[in-house]
């Protein structure tokens, strides 16, 4: 159910692994027509987050309001704090329609549920080599209390244990290496070639 030349391209892993810094090089030297999906939330826009960009804020009434008129393509409540997250299908049909590469920055959840529809997705799990490094680089960043950082180092374990769901993996402890491994699979999965 993919479209006429487009491709869906699904991009995972555990909270600090990379994966957005990844996906943000690969914005600026994309292999192909690539298109950023932009996600819906019901948490409120961080400082310099900007809305349509980062995400699209949604109260959490307007969120079930889409919700229950099948607007998603996938959606879950995430980290369990009472903030919801999801892809709209308007962020990713018309798009494969015109023949774009349409990237996923979604959770293992996100996944399972996306692949059910479009089970041509490209399938890509970012890691680092051990849990011990993401902890060091979750701890690095700074961000949250200790609860947090458990809290994400448990929800790690979670998608580590289904990262065999996925047709790809890219071990992110260089991140150059990373990037070329993240793009040569993106050009295999267009047959080997640049669009």
């Amino acid at each position: 159910m993919s479209g006429a030349h487009g491709k869906l391209i699904i991009v995972s892993g555990p909270s600090g692994s990379g994966k957005t810094t990844l996906l943000n090089r690969l914005a600026e030297d994309p292999p192909g027509p690539v298109r950023f999906s932009v996600s819906a939330t019901t948490r409120p826009p961080r400082p310099g987050e900007v809305e349509g960009e980062d995400y699209y804020f949604l109260s959490r009434e307007e969120f079930d309001r889409r919700r229950q008129r099948g607007e998603f393509l996938e959606c879950f409540e995430v980290f369990g704090r009472g903030h919801w997250y999801g892809t709209l299908k308007s962020e990713v049909a018309p798009s494969l329609a015109e023949g774009k590469w349409v990237i996923l920055e979604i959770d293992v959840n996100g996944m399972l549920a996306v692949v059910r529809e479009y089970p041509c997705a490209v399938t890509i799990f970012v890691r680092l080599s051990s849990l011990e490094e993401l902890e060091r680089r979750l701890r690095a960043r700074g961000a949250g209390g200790e609860a947090d950082i458990e809290r994400r180092l448990a929800e790690a374990r979670r998608e580590l244990a289904l990262s065999d769901r996925y047709q790809y993996h890219v071990t992110n402890d260089n991140l150059d290496e990373a990037f070329r491994e993240l793009r040569q699979i993106l050009i295999e999965a267009n047959g080997g070639k640049n669009a």
